[in-house]
């Protein structure tokens, strides 16, 4: 497996009222990452070709991040089966290398034109895996 990372800081607009980051920016980060690795590895080609609409996400919150955190996010594809790919997501402290999010989610590939599932490609599924 490839994998794809990103590394930022949390900031005040990530925050909730407990000054925590929000469950729904964890969820931002999940998509986001996800879709700047497509983006980073496939063609625009590809992309024109193909979309990803998520059909399910487990995510674990085992520990909160505050203002002022560094944060590590890395992805890569766990398995393909037909046209759905099942992504992981690890979110951690990058200071403390304390693990505070594991997501696995199944994106669903689309043809771009008519919307119908499309079994992920041999082509596809080797630029995402070692």
């Amino acid at each position: 497996m490839k994998t794809y990372s990103q590394v930022f800081d949390v900031v005040p607009s990530d925050l909730d009222d407990l000054n925590h980051v929000n469950n729904i920016r964890y969820v931002e980060w999940i998509q986001d990452i996800s879709k700047k690795h497509w983006k980073h590895v496939t063609s625009e080609e590809i992309q024109q070709s193909m979309i990803w609409v998520v059909r399910n996400h487990n995510i674990t919150y085992h520990k909160s991040a505050v203002l002022g955190n560094t944060i590590l996010l890395k992805t890569y594809i766990k398995s393909n089966k037909g046209p759905i790919s099942t992504r992981v997501v690890e979110i951690k402290n990058k200071t403390t290398g304390e693990l505070l999010v594991k997501a696995a989610t199944e994106w669903c590939l689309l043809d771009a034109k008519t919307f119908r599932p499309k079994r992920v490609p041999e082509d596809i599924e080797a630029l995402f895996m070692d």
